[in-house]
């Protein structure tokens, strides 16, 4: 069991491990947001086409990652109790559930063009989409593979290497899209498809790279990660099914949330959701911290779950929540100082209409410092619900609290009530707190529930 550690010591484990995770997250977004601005250059039907069909790649990429963010959790928490072949197991078949999903879906991308055709698309649009996933959809299982390797490295605490390889995909991305989405240094002209391309190769690049680092670094050779990989092992099979299905359905629902407010923030008016956009950028952008800060903690809180310390494990969880709470004031403060200057940085402010833009952000940046904190809890909360490989009850908390409170209670703020869009994120702000409350409740319950186990 390990000593008990000072509250300081577990500052200390918490930002070894959740820094670099803070900047992974922050690199995989300036990817996003490089993508998008190189295609931006391209062409707007182009721009517009590759948004539509990165977002359908994500759902789905949503569903199928469930089984590796539930997984960090079990390789922890196998760790505390020093059972290195139930980390192999684990992590072995969470790989398994990645293929298979990717396998199960490559026809979906293929063929997306009727379905977004079905879903109210422009034809050109959705062809050009349907282009894009062609290429695009052979990256979901290195996609959910990369994702696999980055929790199975960071429950091990080595979470430097996975920074480092996705700095290194995201240069390599950038050049691959400046070659070809444009036909430089000699490539074809692809456009949309080079974009395709681009993302494709990072994703194999630096799914490979963590690979050859988990197969060949000698503090890690004794898992024998890759070892008669093609044996099944069906009882670790159906525990990560068991744990992982339901994290993939708990991210759909956040993320139903958020999508949900966009089409209304739509019928409210364009200038309100440019407005949105904006401020919804900024709030993820403090959101990867939190994130990453959350990870950090389901690695920690898993340990000490596997070592069977209660104890530990309490402290840890207080001290990755008071450090939340902590940046979360810190951002507060800034989008209650600066709103005006943070939306203006996404704006030319020449152009028509980014006046007015940027007067609808900064009121929603006020309603973002408000809903800021319950974001920031709710992330947390599930992060440390994770270390103790609680993910069904989350599902329910999360779609009770986002599906049947938070977005009807938006639409009623915003239309029957006449608020508009601030009425939308008021609602946000409700669903949000709801989640939070819930689910920091049903962590320190089961905390509770484990103190009188070890009595």
């Amino acid at each position: 069991m390990e000593d008990k550690l000072t509250y300081s010591a577990h500052v200390r484990a918490l930002l070894v491990l959740g820094l670099p995770l803070i900047g992974s997250n922050l690199a995989q977004m300036v990817l996003h947001v490089t993508d998008t601005v190189m295609l931006g250059w391209y062409g707007v039907e182009a721009l517009a086409s590759v948004v539509l069909g990165a977002s359908t790649f994500f759902i789905l990429f949503i569903l199928g990652a469930g089984y590796s963010i539930a997984m960090v959790g079990m390789v922890a928490s196998a760790l505390g109790k020093g059972d290195e072949v139930q980390v192999r197991r684990d992590t072995r078949m969470t790989m398994w559930h990645s293929i298979l999903f990717g396998i199960v879906v490559l026809p979906v991308l293929w063929w997306s063009g009727p379905v977004l055709e079905t879903l109210g698309q422009e034809p050109a649009l959705a062809a050009l989409a349907q282009d894009y996933l062609r290429i695009a959809g052979f990256g979901m299982i290195p996609a959910l593979l990369l994702n696999t390797l980055k929790g199975y490295l960071s429950a091990l605490e080595r979470t430097q290497v996975v920074l480092w390889a996705t700095l290194a995909g995201a240069v390599v991305n950038v050049a691959l899209n400046w070659m070809l989405i444009f036909g430089n240094w000699g490539a074809p002209e692809l456009g949309v498809r080079g974009a395709a391309t681009a993302t494709l190769v990072t994703q194999v690049v630096t799914v490979l790279l963590l690979a050859l680092y988990a197969a060949w670094h000698p503090a890690l050779r004794k898992f024998h990660l890759f070892q008669r990989f093609w044996r099944p092992d069906w009882p670790a099979f159906a525990r990560v099914w068991r744990l992982g299905w339901p994290v993939g359905l708990t991210g759909l629902a956040e993320g139903g949330l958020f999508n949900a407010s966009a089409l209304m923030m739509g019928w409210v008016g364009t200038v309100e959701l440019a407005a949105h956009g904006i401020a919804l950028e900024a709030a993820a952008l403090a959101f990867m911290v939190h994130l990453g800060l959350s990870n950090a903690a389901t690695v920690r809180v898993g340990r000490a779950e596997g070592e069977g310390n209660p104890a530990s494990l309490r402290d840890g969880a207080l001290t990755a929540i008071v450090m939340s709470v902590g940046f979360g004031l810190l951002v507060v403060a800034v989008f209650l100082i600066l709103p005006e200057q943070i939306v203006g940085l996404f704006l030319d402010e020449s152009k028509p209409g980014a006046e007015a833009i940027i007067a609808f952000g900064t009121v929603l940046l006020a309603v973002a410092a408000l809903f800021q904190m319950f974001d920031a809890a709710q992330v947390m909360a599930l992060g440390l619900l994770r270390g103790v490989q609680d993910t069904a009850g989350p599902l329910w908390i999360s779609v009770i609290s986002y599906w049947l409170i938070g977005i009807p209670t938006s639409y009623v703020l915003a239309f029957p009530l006449g608020l508009g869009g601030v009425g939308l994120w008021l609602g946000l702000t409700v669903g949000l707190a709801v989640a939070a409350v819930l689910l920091m409740w049903r962590f320190w319950g089961s905390w509770e529930r484990r103190m009188l186990r070890a009595a």
